[in-house]
């Protein structure tokens, strides 16, 4: 005896079925291609920079206007620091050879302004979230950065990158140093890839805990 085996799925259908499967699994390359380059360009623009984080004792209005004196008076200094400098990793290596020196700076500021505030300043690296300054923006990530801790250090933060020296003002060209990656940071559109990049770094730090 023989049975007929319907088939519920015709070829035409069949074929529709595999289309789409096609297409999907072309799109989820195609995407994946475009997460790895975006965050490939993400860890290229952080290994290029070095940043410049201040905080402030506290929120209040002295407190607030002595991180900027600090601010005015580090960047003074420094902009000849780096100005005969080849590139971050030779930047990273100033700060750290002239730390203490900054940390000088820092204390001669508080203690003219009539504070008795320590100061801390250290070489580390620490996470940033996306920040955008002017003209451009810098995706979320893990950065080299010189830190400057006022007092209790509860207050409003100020940062900026202090290697390209794009904190002094009139200094905008520096960005040039990011090479082809100009675009990447001060295109239109950066912030839909600055929202992977942050996601995926949210992710990684999330698993180091």
């Amino acid at each position: 005896m023989s049975f007929y085996r319907y088939n519920a799925y015709p070829k035409g259908r069949k074929m529709k079925g595999v289309e789409s499967l096609l297409l999907i699994g072309l799109v989820f390359t195609m995407l994946s291609s475009s997460v790895n380059k975006t965050v490939e360009t993400g860890n290229e623009i952080r290994s290029e920079t070095l940043r410049l984080h201040i905080i402030a004792n506290s929120d209040s209005e002295a407190d607030q206007e002595l991180k900027l004196k600090v601010r005015d008076a580090v960047l003074e200094a420094t902009g000849e620091l780096f100005a005969e400098v080849s590139g971050k990793t030779e930047a990273l290596s100033a700060a750290e050879f002239s730390a203490n020196d900054i940390k000088a700076i820092a204390e001669n500021v508080v203690a003219s302004e009539g504070f008795d505030y320590p100061v801390q300043v250290e070489i580390t690296e620490m996470w940033f979230e996306t920040r955008s300054y002017e003209g451009f923006s810098l995706p979320a990530g893990d950065y080299d950065a010189v830190r400057i801790i006022i007092g209790n250090g509860e207050g409003k933060n100020w940062w900026c990158v202090m290697y390209p020296a794009l904190c002094i003002p009139g200094a905008e060209n520096e960005i040039e140093e990011y090479d082809e990656n100009i675009g990447f940071i001060s295109g239109n559109g950066f912030e839909l890839r600055f929202k992977i990049i942050e996601w995926v770094e949210g992710i990684k730090q999330f698993l180091s805990k």
